[in-house]
């Protein structure tokens, strides 16, 4: 749903962009319930072009974010973003350069100028299905589960991978699909082999 462009003028090692898209793919599907097959992120080289600047020719590098708005993300969501954002380039990037001068001959500047974040996405589809508002992934995960779950046993990897997260992360709801219910299930036939196996001197508790 979310499309974050690195646009980049420093040269990034595969390794690189490995990191920074797994980074901003758990930073954005943490923050919101968004799962993860669903973010997505592109790197586009920018050395070649001329850019500005204050009117200056000027290059840098920077994270553009299109992502969906709505009532239950508040401005203070977005400085969050933003800093997890700025806190990944640097972990996996770098700080940057000190400005001492600035010159043809100089070493790239390996620092984060921007993080842009537009509230853009008014509607679309995405592996098929219908994209939902902000803030309503959970009824959507609920009306598409069915559909989910046919997709992930027809043997599509993505699909398998989101099943299991949404089982993990219980983006269902309580008793959505009976995850709920069946984790309870589970949780109290532990307790009872648990108790079995007090009075009968087994395990741990022989």
């Amino acid at each position: 749903m979310p499309l974050y462009e690195i646009q980049h003028y420093i040269t990034l090692t595969i390794s690189q962009k490995d990191e920074l898209a797994e980074a901003i793919t758990k930073i954005h599907s943490t923050k919101f319930t968004t799962p993860r097959m669903f973010v997505n992120v592109h790197f586009t080289p920018t050395s070649t072009l001329r850019t500005y600047v204050g009117g200056k020719p000027r290059q840098g590098n920077h994270i553009r974010a299109t992502v969906r708005n709505g009532p239950s993300r508040t401005s203070e969501d977005w400085n969050d973003l933003t800093s997890q954002l700025q806190t990944a380039w640097t972990s996996i990037v770098g700080p940057g350069l000190p400005k001492l001068r600035r010159s043809d001959t100089e070493e790239p500047d390996t620092s984060l100028r921007s993080v842009i974040i537009c509230g853009e996405i008014l509607g679309g589809m995405e592996a098929g299905f219908f994209l939902p508002s902000a803030g309503e992934d959970g009824g959507w995960i609920r009306r598409n589960w069915e559909a989910f779950r046919e997709r992930a046993d027809r043997g599509e990897e993505e699909f398998g991978d989101l099943v299991t997260e949404v089982r993990e992360r219980g983006l269902l709801g309580e008793d959505g699909d009976g995850v709920g219910r069946e984790r309870r299930e589970e949780m109290e036939l532990r307790r009872e082999q648990a108790r079995l196996e007090e009075m009968m001197g087994w395990g741990e508790h022989a």
